[in-house]
């Protein structure tokens, strides 16, 4: 299995919610075996507000994974959500 954790932050707070649903037409892909979006509730005293949305999700293997990359629905969410965010930080681990 891979896990596939992806932090946002918005450039603008007003963004976060366009990021959040932006990044929620990633569901719609198949690939995945969890899928989940996110607002971070910043409650961490050492990262503060340093990231907005946060993306987990679940791949039977890195093929998956890359077919989820490969979906044309991955790229169109790539175009709604670059627009909007400083950051972009993933992680892909396997266990």
């Amino acid at each position: 299995m891979i896990r596939h954790i992806v932090f946002f932050s918005a450039k603008a707070p007003e963004d976060v919610q366009k990021i959040e649903e932006g990044l929620t037409m990633l569901a719609t892909i198949p690939e995945h075996e969890t899928f989940e979006v996110r607002q971070s509730l910043n409650a961490d005293a050492l990262t503060g507000g340093a990231v907005d949305v946060v993306v987990y999700a679940e791949f039977a293997d890195e093929a998956a994974l890359a077919r989820y990359k490969a979906h044309p629905t991955y790229q169109n969410c790539i175009d709604v959500v670059r627009p909007l965010r400083e950051l972009r930080l993933a992680a892909d681990i396997a266990s």
